[in-house]
């Protein structure tokens, strides 16, 4: 599949993927901030974003989809980061293509699985008719009922948009990843992969514990583990300027 993307900046080429429910936008702000070094390349995986829609997901397809990315844009020695979701689909990606990378960083993603924690969101977005509403404010009520978080909330409602006149819609396929949740969930084959990786956490998340990290190192044994305090799954939206720090301490050495 062809992957919409959005590019700014230039030099050596900086791949970035969003997480489960997000989308390119949601990167464009650290986007603008790596430009200062980097051609930076924000990508909307398949069933989110501008990218098309598929009865087909899984992370193999993601990969593949991230190598045609690769091949039709002649990009080589990337630094390539995912976030979640992205971060799962970024380190097969480097296990199957090791050569095209010359670094990885994942943003509070392991290759363990997880157990399902997505139910209250996939029901606000299963009982939010769009057709009955006339902006934001009021799909943004509905989601109140379900999710606590203002942030959470934010998030999903950069994915309404207009369709057209007095018609919204949503920018990510809900009902193929309701559907492929599980597999989205599940883990990855801690296959090694030698490529320089840099493993990013929220100090208040449990994506990544503890005990994982003797696990994520016999799959990536050049890695390094960063832990930011006060952040929690959304670091980089959480703490800014730490994930920045981090990311370019990182990348610039």
């Amino acid at each position: 599949m062809k992957l919409h993307y959005r590019e700014t900046g230039e030099g050596k080429p900086f791949v970035i993927l969003h997480g489960l429910f997000g989308n390119s936008d949601n990167w464009q702000t650290h986007g603008k901030r790596l430009s200062e070094y980097y051609r930076v390349i924000m990508v909307d995986l398949r069933n989110h974003g501008h990218s098309g829609w598929s009865d087909e997901f899984s992370y193999e397809l993601m990969a593949g989809d991230l190598k045609e990315l690769f091949d039709d844009l002649k990009l080589e020695e990337v630094i390539l980061l995912g976030h979640s979701m992205g971060g799962k689909a970024a380190m097969l990606f480097a296990q199957k293509y090791p050569e095209l990378l010359e670094k990885l960083i994942v943003v509070d993603m392991g290759i363990k699985s997880y157990p399902p924690h997505h139910q209250h969101i996939l029901e606000a977005l299963n009982t939010l008719d769009l057709s009955t509403i006339d902006n934001r404010s009021q799909a943004e009520q509905h989601l109140s009922k379900y999710i606590d978080s203002d942030g959470v909330k934010q998030f999903l409602l950069k994915n309404i948009y207009w369709i057209e006149k007095g018609k919204m819609a949503w920018r990510m396929n809900t009902p193929v990843l309701e559907r492929e949740m599980e597999n989205i969930l599940s883990a990855l084959e801690p296959k090694e992969c030698f490529v320089q990786t840099l493993f990013i956490r929220g100090g208040l998340s449990n994506y990544i514990l503890d005990e994982d990290i003797p696990g994520l190192e016999d799959a990536f044994p050049d890695s390094e583990f960063i832990t930011i305090p006060d952040a929690g799954h959304w670091v980089h939206a959480e703490q800014p300027d730490a994930f920045i720090d981090a990311v370019l301490g990182f990348c610039l050495r």
